[in-house]
């Protein structure tokens, strides 16, 4: 399976919250793993607000970092090509939804996903929208 993972849900596998053990389930039943190249330094923000916010420590940032890094070395990565951008477009047209999370649906319907998964209920309907299965986490 072709699986999908926005930032806010692919964040959960480095913080332990509510739908970390689904992530990891997804993530264990995944043939291939992609993200939008936009992922990466969005969970690095958060693991670093976390990190001045005091709500995690500077050694958990470290490992977690090292944790995305790994994972990251074997997903596809999805760059931000002139079809994805157009298709963000009419998404956000159609869609009460942010930018970044209109990028993360033109993302993976460009690559093909089996399943798009995300924390994010407005996200999941424009991706539902546009026809990709989807998974809230």
């Amino acid at each position: 399976m072709k699986t999908f993972f926005d930032s806010s849900a692919f964040a959960k596998r480095y913080i332990d919250e509510k739908g970390s053990a689904s992530v990891d389930e997804v993530c264990q039943n995944t043939d291939e793993l992609a993200l939008c190249v936009l992922c990466v330094p969005e969970i690095i923000s958060a693991l670093n607000r976390r990190v001045r916010e005091r709500s995690i420590a500077h050694s958990d940032y470290t490992t977690a970092k090292k944790h995305l890094v790994d994972d990251v070395r074997d997903a596809v990565i999805v760059n931000l090509t002139s079809d994805v951008v157009s298709l963000s477009i009419s998404i956000l047209e159609h869609n009460a939804i942010r930018a970044m999370d209109a990028l993360h649906v033109a993302s993976a319907f460009a690559w093909g996903a089996d399943l798009f998964v995300s924390s994010d209920k407005r996200q999941v309907k424009a991706a539902q929208k546009q026809g990709l299965k989807t998974k809230l986490v």
